[in-house]
């Protein structure tokens, strides 16, 4: 069943409830206020009869042929009329006796005064009447025909209307419920044209402030995200084809020329360097590309926790010279008489902090004539600071730009080996961290990365 059918079902269910309840109670009330009036009537016709009989006005055979004749055309009141002692003095027809008057009754009605009950579809009442300073008791009863009659046809009315009323409800609930789920359905059919080949497609919002507009937006940003995302991976794969393919081809082509035709031991010896170098350069281009993938985890989904700069720092350089004796590495503690050590302690992910740093460092390693970087600490505000600079070759403009676009090589990539991934993985590492990367370089006079990091 769809929302709208359900809804209109729903909203006509309440709603028919409702106006039943309602019509129920017009009902009961005029049922209520039929009852009250008759009574009301009913008690004036019956002191009206008691006084013509007691006053004499009216002898007794008149009134009940009066009776008897009326009968055959309109409701008529019995009437009765006894002394206290249960004596009766008229009674409209004895024969009828609808009422039926024993000594309970009249006890009854001398302990209450007036007294009003039903018999069977008859409204019928038993009261103390005084005349000329003697207590009569008179009954009447009677069948209100007309009043019946009007609640009759209220019944009808009312019903037709509950039915009439019910079909327009549905009518209508359905007309308003397709209209306010309209949106839904445009919704839908947009979504539904949203398709890999076609994900700069966005969802309309016709109002911010409405829940439909807030499904849109919400959606809206998760398109964008996976189109980043999808973007992101056709991007990497193409670049990762491509950076493969060359050192594979290389590999191959060495392989291939030292299989063409017999060599010398030397000879052999270079071929196999020479694809062992090849090798190496694929097994670290490999590493740096699964080390972007773990950049790219959400930071919910890596484990944090308390990392002093100055520890990681020293033990970044002590890797770094492992592999490359010849680099010089100076740490600058600007800030080591600072006594609160928290200034210089960053909350984050110990082995990839580890790879941004080592990335920094030897970037300015490779680039500078004598193999140097400069390392400095410091802190301000909520950031720590950490300054990484070398006397080098420096950047130009266009280098600057594109420094942290992934498999981007600058001007010097023929003088320094490398695959382009090491700055971009190191900007990716610094915002999951919630911090931030700069770079200051002029041609010819070296270049800075300002690194600011939230303290804890």
């Amino acid at each position: 069943m769809k929302i709208r059918t359900a809804l209109t079902l729903k909203n006509t269910g309440a709603t028919a409830t409702v106006f039943l309840l309602c019509m129920l109670m017009i009902y009961f009330v005029s049922e209520h206020t039929r009852s009250t009036t008759f009574f009301h009537d009913l008690r004036g016709e019956a002191i009206t009869k008691a006084h013509l009989f007691l006053q004499n006005q009216v002898d007794a055979q008149t009134m009940q042929s009066i009776y008897l004749n009326n009968r055959q055309f309109i409701n008529e009141v019995e009437v009765a009329v006894y002394t206290t002692d249960f004596r009766m003095l008229y009674h409209d027809a004895i024969q009828n006796d609808i009422i039926k008057e024993d000594r309970a009754m009249i006890n009854r009605i001398l302990q209450e005064k007036e007294i009003e009950f039903y018999i069977g579809k008859y409204q019928g009442l038993g009261m103390l009447y005084s005349f000329q300073g003697k207590d009569y008791i008179v009954t009447a009863a009677a069948y209100d025909g007309y009043g019946y009659n009007n609640l009759y046809e209220l019944q009808k009315t009312l019903s037709v209307l509950f039915i009439v009323g019910l079909t327009l409800l549905f009518i209508v609930g359905y007309l308003l419920a397709r209209f306010s789920l309209k949106p839904i359905r445009d919704i839908v059919q947009e979504a539904e044209t949203i398709t890999s080949s076609q994900m700069d497609r966005r969802l309309p919002v016709k109002n911010e402030k409405d829940e439909l507009g807030e499904l849109s937006i919400t959606f809206n940003a998760l398109l964008d995200r996976l189109e980043t995302s999808f973007n992101s991976q056709k991007m990497f794969v193409s670049n990762v084809s491509h950076e493969m393919r060359t050192p594979l081809a290389a590999l191959i082509a060495e392989l291939d020329l030292s299989l063409q035709k017999e060599r010398t031991e030397q000879q052999y010896k270079e071929a196999i360097q020479h694809a062992l170098q090849d090798a190496r350069r694929m097994t670290k281009l490999i590493d740096g590309l699964l080390n972007l993938a773990k950049a790219d985890y959400q930071k919910e989904q890596i484990k944090m926790q308390e990392i002093r700069l100055d520890e990681l720092l020293l033990d970044v350089r002590e890797y770094i010279l492992k592999a490359h004796p010849e680099y010089n590495i100076h740490l600058l503690f600007v800030e080591e008489d600072a006594d609160d050590d928290r200034l210089i302690t960053v909350k984050g992910n110990l082995y990839l902090l580890n790879i941004a740093f080592s990335n920094l460092i030897e970037n300015n390693c490779k680039y500078s004539a004598d193999k140097s970087s400069f390392v400095q600490i410091s802190y301000w505000d909520k950031w720590s600071i950490i300054r990484l600079s070398d006397d080098g070759i420096g950047m130009t403009d266009t280098e600057k730009e594109k420094l942290f676009t992934l498999f981007y090589r600058g001007e010097q990539e023929k003088q320094v080996e490398g695959h382009g991934i090491g700055m971009a993985l190191s900007q990716k590492i610094i915002h999951l961290h919630q911090g931030s990367i700069a770079v200051h370089s002029q041609q010819g006079e070296g270049t800075t990365f300002i690194i600011e990091l939230p303290h804890i």
